[in-house]
């Protein structure tokens, strides 16, 4: 396995171009940046900016595919230009851990929380760093392994789950089984072994029968898709060496930080974290009824050990859960913030549960706002990228209720610009697609 280059530290000498883009009926200018974004980038309120990715694949950032998550060079921006070396960086809706990736390329110590166990597991993976020679020994031990595999039409070691025939083949749950069983015996440390368990995860989607894009696993039969005899074993193989090098990529590096990501904390309880501690918090939030992630990964979950039947608890957990009981939405409930209760007023005239979905989201945000106060120091910034969505055809501007929700909570709203979004990696339904993030700038005072 060739390693590859290393990527250089931002220099903030990147040159910016004005750009008209156009979205819908309307035109306006966006400030085009390519790659790393220069720490002294001018920020006007309400400017949009199109950044254009060079590193969504860089070190261990692409060993899985999840929805809607961070390109590094934003968290990477934020903190270099609102912390130091050393600091301490929060981000409580961790996902797939890119935050915390770009704080240990920075010599910065950081903390991701996250309800979701897939998402726990897959950003520790990122940010766990294994010695090369002992990655590599297991990677070849592992691959002698799958070299003596031979069809038996026996399923053994296959997990039970909910619909597990319509999911998969037969022989591709014989060839899974086979992987994992291979992974759980190798003769190394149990950070290696759930190095390769990412990377046998990230080639489940593409053997199931499910669509391979979209946000919610399901098999689309016009799809007519095709997983022939041994693709499991060839695409393990290909997904296993382009992660293995990412990993000598990330060691080469040699961060001098680390990550915690702690199992007992959610966005809006960080009880086992002291006042003041974080000198910044940088986050993305889910959006209100756009991705549901327990169902995009249950395949994963399932294969993992981490679920084994209904998703509907740990689906309740999540902020922005649709999953809410008739007796909670009977009455129309208000936040105390009024552009947020304008249009949940609304949309409880023609839907009471997408109200009600909406008055949580808003709830449940906030509290992590007052927990994110607590732990921020004095003068620190929380920094929230969210977009804006529809809700019975209403557009339900997430962003704006946040940040008007800051201030009450003791926040100083310092900047907010927009990103444009140019590369959605699963398919979202156009009416449901937010083209933008809004960046806010929050100051702890």
């Amino acid at each position: 396995m060739k390693l590859k280059r290393a990527i250089p530290p931002c220099d903030g000498n990147l040159a910016l171009q004005e750009k008209k883009q156009s979205s819908g009926s309307q035109d306006f200018e966006a400030t085009r940046i390519e790659g790393n974004i220069p720490i002294d980038l001018p920020i006007a309120d309400g400017h949009r900016y199109l950044f254009i990715s060079h590193d969504q694949r860089a070190f261990t950032h692409g060993i899985h595919k999840y929805p809607a998550k961070f390109f590094p060079e934003l968290p990477r921006w934020i903190i270099q230009r609102y912390s130091s070396a050393s600091d301490k960086v929060l981000d409580p809706f961790m996902g797939s851990g890119t935050t915390n990736l770009e704080a240990m390329l920075l010599g910065r110590f950081s903390v991701g929380i996250d309800v979701d166990p897939f998402a726990r597991l897959l950003a520790n993976v990122k940010t766990t760093l294994i010695d090369p020679e002992q990655l590599l020994a297991a990677c070849n031990e592992l691959f002698d392994y799958l070299d003596s595999y031979k069809q038996s039409g026996k399923l053994r070691d296959v997990p039970e789950f909910p619909y597990r025939e319509n999911w998969f083949q037969p022989f591709v749950l014989e060839e899974l089984a086979f992987i994992k069983r291979g992974i759980e015996d190798l003769s190394c440390i149990e950070s290696i072994k759930q190095f390769f368990l990412i990377c046998f995860s990230s080639v489940i989607r593409q053997v199931s029968q499910a669509d391979n894009n979209c946000t919610r696993t399901v098999i689309r039969k016009k799809l007519n898709k095709t997983v022939r005899p041994t693709y499991s074993f060839e695409l393990f193989r290909k997904r296993t060496e382009f992660c293995v090098n990412g990993m000598l990529e990330l060691v080469q590096r040699n961060p001098l930080a680390s990550t915690e990501i702690p199992h007992d904390s959610s966005a809006t309880d960080m009880a086992r974290y002291a006042d003041q501690e974080f000198d910044l918090a940088v986050t993305s939030p889910p959006y209100m009824n756009a991705v549901d992630y327990p169902r995009t990964h249950q395949l994963e979950m399932y294969w993992l050990g981490l679920a084994n039947g209904s998703l509907r608890n740990l689906k309740r957990k999540h902020v922005g859960t649709e999953i809410v009981m008739a007796k909670e939405y009977e009455d129309l409930l208000y936040t105390g913030i009024d552009s947020a209760d304008s249009i949940i007023q609304s949309i409880y005239a023609v839907d009471r549960r997408r109200a009600f979905i909406a008055y949580k989201f808003i709830q449940d945000m906030v509290s992590n706002l007052k927990e994110v106060h607590r732990v921020l120091k004095r003068g620190g910034r929380y920094v929230v990228v969210i977009g804006s969505n529809q809700v019975r055809g209403m557009n339900f501007e997430s962003w704006r209720y946040l940040r008007d929700a800051s201030i009450s909570v003791g926040f100083e709203v310092e900047n907010y610009f927009i990103s444009g979004i140019i590369n959605h990696f699963i398919k979202v339904p156009r009416k449901e697609r937010i083209e933008d993030d809004y960046i806010i700038i929050l100051k702890r005072t």
